[in-house]
């Protein structure tokens, strides 16, 4: 499963944490997650979790303050001696704000990312059924990341299979504040335990929702959907994390054929259908049919994703 072994823990990772909590109110307000996991939500209907996220760093975009983590010595030590290289590139840094989620968040693997094919230019159940292939894997960009815990919340914790999804999970779900993850969650499946409070039953939002602080950042933070106030938290209580990843070579001339060797989407097609015909499915992958998503149903059916032992339900399967 493109793994590399156990995560490293990293604690006290940030001397001013102070910095991080004025860096969240500035980027306030914080739109509802979006992207894959619930294409084609009606923007009026509340069918959506407590969960929030941001960029801070991208292709395009760097936040005054992100570089506290995103130049953090720490990481870039860590991400050097777990990989065995020198040549670890940060590219990015996100945030997200989760809350009052009674059912944990999906088992998964981040998304991939290969030599020219990403989520700027590919559909993402193209890029999933390329990873679960491993078709792909000599033109796939290894990944570092770091997950940062701003503050111990009720239940909230994180489970993952550094062994693979056929092995018992591990969590880390206590003394969670200033500490960081370390290792492969590109390779390594991972789950956000459930978040309390859980006596409130489970409050949902729209795809319009915004979340930003009521008063003081380190105080209590709002969530208004539709110019209604739906809910309302300190920010002691919301599970605050941030994400760090960069790309990682282990030799100049792997980095520069992954850099230089970008693949077409015909490329991509050539792969898949030299496997299906090797296997003798009756099936082909049409690049002109990527958008349609019967045809995404009947690739990713001859490439799905492992279910890892002891995972819990997850709040997008319902």
């Amino acid at each position: 499963m493109h793994g590399t072994g156990p995560p490293i823990l990293l604690t006290d990772v940030l001397d001013d944490v102070g910095a991080a909590i004025k860096l969240l109110a500035q980027r306030a307000p914080y739109p509802a997650l979006g992207g894959w996991y619930s294409p084609g939500s009606d923007p009026h209907a509340r069918t959506r979790p407590l969960w929030f996220r941001s960029d801070w760093v991208n292709e395009t975009l760097a936040v005054p303050g992100s570089e506290v983590f995103f130049h953090h010595p720490g990481y870039m030590e860590c991400a050097r001696a777990y990989y065995g290289t020198k040549m670890v590139e940060p590219h990015s840094v996100y945030v997200n704000l989760m809350m009052a989620m009674p059912i944990a968040g999906p088992a998964h693997t981040d998304n991939p990312r290969f030599a020219g094919r990403d989520q700027s230019n590919t559909p993402m159940w193209v890029l999933r059924a390329m990873l679960e292939s491993g078709l792909f894997d000599d033109v796939a960009f290894p990944q570092a990341t770091a997950i940062w815990w701003l503050n111990d919340v009720e239940g909230g914790g994180i489970r993952y299979w550094p062994y693979g999804p056929d092995h018992p999970p591990v969590e880390h779900a206590d003394k969670m504040a200033n500490t960081a993850l370390m290792g492969n969650t590109h390779g390594m499946f991972h789950q956000v335990n459930a978040i309390g409070p859980f006596d409130i039953g489970k409050p949902q939002i729209t795809p319009m929702a915004q979340l930003a602080p009521a008063d003081r950042p380190d105080g209590e933070w709002v969530v208004i959907d539709h110019g209604e106030e739906v809910y309302r938290s300190p920010l002691a209580d919301i599970r605050v994390s941030v994400q760090w990843k960069a790309d990682v070579y282990f030799n100049a001339d792997h980095r520069t054929r992954l850099v230089s060797s970008p693949l077409g989407l015909n490329d991509v097609a050539v792969r898949f259908n030299a496997d299906l015909a090797d296997r003798g499915i009756d099936l082909v992958f049409d690049v002109d049919r990527i958008h349609d998503p019967d045809h995404a149903a009947e690739i990713s059916q001859h490439y799905p994703e492992a279910r890892p032992i002891d995972s819990l339900p997850a709040v997008f399967d319902y």
